[in-house]
């Protein structure tokens, strides 16, 4: 499986517009960060998780023509926002699969109720095929088990996705030690990692810190960072020798 980090930043990316902070001045392009996303291709299969904002500029910038469906891990913008971008590979693919949470499925007809009206669409409106996520119900992605893994993003559950060794969780701040129990024996761990200061909402560095050692994955690369966890190189020199912060365009293998 190759992963390649398609956005690695918050809600409002990095630089934010009009600050003048130090990281989103920085010229380090590691600094610089789409919101969240990850495509991940095996064989001719090809997935991403969440299809946020950036979503058209990721998929030029990455070189991806084909996508064979979209997993969501929760509603907000940041991870939602890009479906609509999806009209040229339903031009050539056809109908897009999602798979997500009902809560989520029900937020994405209200706020793309055009897509998914029963009506007459306006022409070049992509259609989807629905897979509702379920707690507990693992499934099937090109020839490979989909583990959804239920965490929680402040007070709202949401879900990350184990595939065979890799795990990816974003916008975590808690996990139930049952869903601790599905992420053992990683290979690699891709989980969020906010900023310095505690968040009632995410996880901060060292509460991120502590989750990679409670999970014990060979290696770790931490996600869905903001400008006010510092510069990346900086950041990265302080981290154990198997953990990673992750950037835009990183491609690891497995």
């Amino acid at each position: 499986m190759n992963v390649w980090f398609l956005g690695t930043g918050t809600s409002q990316g990095i630089p934010i517009i009009g600050s003048t902070h130090p990281v989103c001045l920085s010229s380090d392009p590691r600094d610089k960060r789409l919101r969240v996303s990850v495509w991940l291709t095996w064989q001719n299969h090809s997935y991403i998780i969440d299809c946020g904002p950036d979503f058209r500029q990721q998929m030029l910038a990455s070189g991806c023509t084909k996508l064979d469906g979209i997993l969501y891990t929760h509603e907000h913008a940041d991870h939602t926002a890009g479906l609509d971008d999806i009209r040229p590979f339903f031009f050539r693919q056809g109908d897009m699969p999602i798979y997500a949470h009902r809560r989520v499925i029900q937020s994405l007809k209200r706020r793309f109720d055009y897509i998914f009206t029963d009506g007459e669409k306006y022409p070049g409106v992509p259609d989807v095929i629905i897979n509702e996520v379920r707690d507990n119900q693992p499934f099937t992605l090109g020839g490979k088990t989909v583990v959804p893994i239920s965490v929680m993003h402040g007070n709202l559950p949401i879900f990350g996705y184990r595939i065979d060794d890799f795990a990816y969780l974003t916008d975590v701040k808690t996990i139930a030690d049952t869903e601790i129990e599905k992420l053992q024996g990683l290979k690699v761990l891709v989980i969020s990692a906010l900023r310095i200061e505690p968040h009632e909402m995410h996880l901060n560095l060292t509460e991120a810190l502590e989750m990679v050692q409670r999970i014990n994955p060979e290696k770790a690369y931490f996600t869905h960072i903001s400008h006010m966890l510092g510069f990346h190189a900086e950041v990265s020199a302080q981290l154990p020798e198997n953990v990673f912060l992750a950037y835009d365009n990183l491609q690891i293998s497995l």
